[in-house]
């Protein structure tokens, strides 16, 4: 009888013994499978998908007109206001404000521009994990968009013109946060209808510095 009741106690003391011993769950956070490839075309865009920036624009104005007349364009100043998403390392969509001051010799046109822009950035990709501290990252994009015009000392026929872009430039990146711009935009306006030229359509030579922060 006494070796049944101690095999007994023996065959309870597990139980006893868990039922003391508090549980604990630990969390383990899996690690992002990368293709075999080596290549992860979303590693940055991922974790940093949208981004504002802001820049200073120096712009040197001209015409597109038939040369019948003679008008010379003026340099004048502008700042920018962007809002950026990041679809890939490589590519991202962007609109981009701003507020236009172009001057001629004998009237002045402004304007508040709107465009959308695709941008390539010349990221290595394919071996992207292993550069992950790329510095300098070079890009070249196009835009379209809209500019709301008035002018001084002239007639507008049309108050809203088309406007195309076409842009290049580098970045620095200063870890993954902020990044400072420099760049070039070729803006042409299509013709707004200015009443004394025939076939008057504004281009810009933009000369950008700006700043850019990741979120």
């Amino acid at each position: 009888m006494k070796k049944q009741i101690l095999v007994s106690l023996f065959a309870l003391t597990p139980m006893v013994a868990n039922a003391a011993i508090p549980y604990r769950v630990e969390q383990v956070k899996m690690p992002v499978v990368v293709p075999a490839s080596g290549n992860d075309p979303e590693s940055f865009a991922r974790e940093h998908r949208f981004y504002v920036g802001a820049s200073y624009d120096f712009s040197m104005w001209s015409d597109d007109n038939d040369g019948t007349i003679a008008i010379n364009g003026k340099n004048t100043s502008s700042f920018d206001a962007t809002l950026g998403i990041r679809i890939y390392d490589t590519f991202r969509l962007e609109a981009n404000y701003t507020h236009i001051n172009a001057e001629w010799d004998a009237f002045k046109l402004t304007g508040d521009v709107a465009f959308i822009n695709a941008l390539f950035d010349a990221r290595i990709d394919s071996m992207y994990r292993l550069f992950r501290s790329q510095m300098i990252v070079p890009y070249v994009g196009a835009g379209i968009g809209l500019s709301w015009n008035s002018a001084d000392d002239a007639h507008l026929d049309k108050k809203i013109s088309p406007v195309a872009a076409a842009l290049a430039g580098i970045a620095i990146e200063f870890g993954e946060n902020f990044a400072l711009d420099f760049g070039y935009r070729y803006m042409y306006m299509f013709e707004p209808g200015l009443d004394t030229i025939q076939d008057f359509s504004p281009i810009a030579h933009q000369f950008r510095a700006g700043v850019r922060v990741n979120f």
